[in-house]
């Protein structure tokens, strides 16, 4: 009895792909997030089809990795196939796309995108600008399989208002494998963002391999159960863990740097350091025994700063995360570090003595030997051409003002620490901690942290206060999103934290606020999640709508 009906049906979705490979369907620039200006030509459109190539400069590796990765975009999307060629010859660009290196195309990572009935121009001051051109080109294209796609005649601008343009990724209180963080690169490609901050270290797990300290990986790679609820007092009491070979790392990074993406990472001290004194008790004020939390929360145990072999152990670990990762920056961390031992061992009140820190003002002497600690971290580092990042909690240690400052308790830290002369990366809590939830209404929400932080409070954010200095204004140097994985326990549930409020925070890392309109986005939000749904990727979708916490207040 249903056999005909489904022999219609079948023959419907034949003759609707029949019809849609012959239609010519129409791209829109009008992407996320909006370039900065398009404007149109009096030209006809230009014909994207498999008869097009895409040039790049003859022995251009960069230039012919962009090229490569433009062909396999739009083949992702479109079902065109393009060939890629060098080229030297600008009679090439007839009829085809061509990728420019132009010294006048504004920012490092501004692009010129010129579309013509002759052909299609994506330029850019470097390689990194031209990718960036190349996302917005992907971006619009119609999401389906098409034989041909008309380009409209237009010359589409712009630069990112930020350069460092960030989100973060917890691997340590759930790990996850290569192919998720991969993934994860990719997500951000499409969002414009260049920089990853991968979390490496913390109580819960080591997930990075140091071959000096194999038992950082071997012992306090494991947890013996993982706590279930939020912070319940029940365990699961399964084993539970995971690392990163440095063979896997290599191949991370060089993924994220072929996207232009540069991953910074996080090794946390002195605190949130269980793992590794479960692995290395010495390394204590009390020499253990510890064990590898299977819990979430702040641990009393840190790192001993009054031992020296304590300090040659940290500068042992980052001589070998030096060697993986070629960041200019590497995160210390330095965030929610009691200093309940130190005030009670006394190779740390030998070491205040020693160096002569006495308690100032609402800064005792153990906050101060913090900042001594971070001083001789930040010093081996820059002797090897490295710059620290700190959690805003450093603003308290007396650090020095080279140190780079990442504010999330709140906007006021940053602000105060650019007036001090820092540069400061902008992550509050709110809104920008995407482990919290989306929406006040969590009855059928996955398990998140807490709080409400919407894709309007996103979109809202501005990360440069008013009342600050221009030379202040200029210490802000970038904006992230953070996304903590106490409660985040797989691939699907990640992308379903960052989709779609990574599109709103791509707005505020590329745009001018005044150029930034919440209804227009949410219009061209709808193109941005058929491509997640193309690729597979788990998003919000409620977000698409008008919730309680969208709406303006009476």
């Amino acid at each position: 009895m249903n056999r005909p009906s489904h022999f219609i049906a079948t023959l419907l979705m034949a003759l609707v792909s029949v019809m849609a490979l012959g239609q010519n369907v129409r791209a829109d620039y009008r992407v996320v997030p909006l370039p900065g200006s398009i404007n149109g030509i009096k030209s006809a459109d230009f014909k994207l089809n498999e008869q097009c190539l895409i040039n790049y400069p003859t022995g251009n590796r960069d230039m012919e990795r962009n090229a490569m990765m433009l062909s396999q975009y739009v083949e992702e999307v479109t079902g065109i196939h393009l060939s890629t060629r060098p080229s030297v010859n600008a009679k090439d660009n007839a009829g085809n796309i061509t990728l420019l290196l132009d010294p006048k195309t504004g920012s490092d990572e501004g692009y010129s995108i010129l579309v013509t009935a002759r052909g299609v121009e994506i330029s850019g001051k470097t390689p990194a600008g031209v990718f960036q051109g190349i996302q917005t080109l992907r971006k619009s294209l119609p999401v389906g399989a098409y034989a041909t796609v008309l380009l409209p005649a237009a010359q589409v601008q712009a630069s990112p208002r930020f350069g460092y343009r960030g989100m973060h990724l917890d691997c340590v209180r759930h790990f996850f494998g290569v192919e998720t963080v991969k993934r994860y690169i990719d997500i951000m490609a499409l969002h414009g963002m260049n920089r990853l901050h991968w979390h490496l270290t913390d109580d819960q797990g080591w997930r990075i391999e140091i071959k000096k300290y194999p038992r950082l990986t071997e012992v306090g790679g494991w947890r013996n159960g993982t706590t279930l609820g939020h912070n319940s007092p029940v365990n699961d009491g399964i084993r539970y863990g995971g690392y990163f070979t440095q063979d896997q790392i290599r191949d991370i990074v060089r993924y994220a740097a072929d996207r232009y993406i540069t991953i910074i990472p996080e090794i946390d001290m002195p605190g949130h350091m269980v793992a590794a004194l479960t692995a290395y008790p010495e390394l204590g004020c009390t020499g253990g025994p510890y064990e590898v939390w299977g819990r979430w929360g702040v641990a009393d145990d840190i790192l001993c700063v009054g031992k020296d072999h304590t300090l040659q152990f940290v500068k042992d670990v980052l001589d070998e995360v030096m060697q993986l990762f070629p960041s200019e920056y590497i995160h210390i961390g330095g965030d929610e570090s009691p200093r309940v031992r130190w005030q009670e061992c006394p190779l740390c009140q030998q070491r205040i003595n020693d160096i002569g820190l006495k308690t100032q003002g609402n800064q005792s002497a153990e906050a101060l030997l913090q900042g001594w600690f971070t001083t001789q971290v930040q010093h081996y580092l820059a002797q090897r051409g490295k710059r620290i990042i700190g959690w805003d909690e450093l603003l308290g240690c007396d650090v020095d003002a080279s140190a780079t400052i990442m504010s999330w308790r709140g906007a006021e830290p940053g602000a105060q620490g650019a007036m001090a002369g820092h540069d400061v990366i902008m992550t509050p809590v709110g809104p920008l901690y995407f482990d919290y939830y989306q929406t006040s209404s969590t009855w059928n929400e996955p398990t998140a942290f807490g709080g409400c932080n919407t894709l309007k409070k996103v979109y809202d954010f501005e990360p440069v206060a008013d009342g600050l200095t221009a030379e202040a204004k200029q210490h802000i140097i970038g904006v992230q999103a953070n996304l903590w994985t106490e409660y985040v326990t797989c691939e699907p549930q990640i992308q379903y934290q960052v989709l779609p409020r990574m599109a709103a925070l791509a707005e505020v890392q590329w745009m001018q606020p005044e150029e930034k309109n919440y209804a227009d986005f949410k219009t061209r939000l709808t193109h941005l999640v058929d491509i997640y749904k193309h690729y597979g990727w788990t998003y919000r979708a409620k977000s698409l709508v008008l919730e309680d916490e969208d709406k303006p207040k009476d």
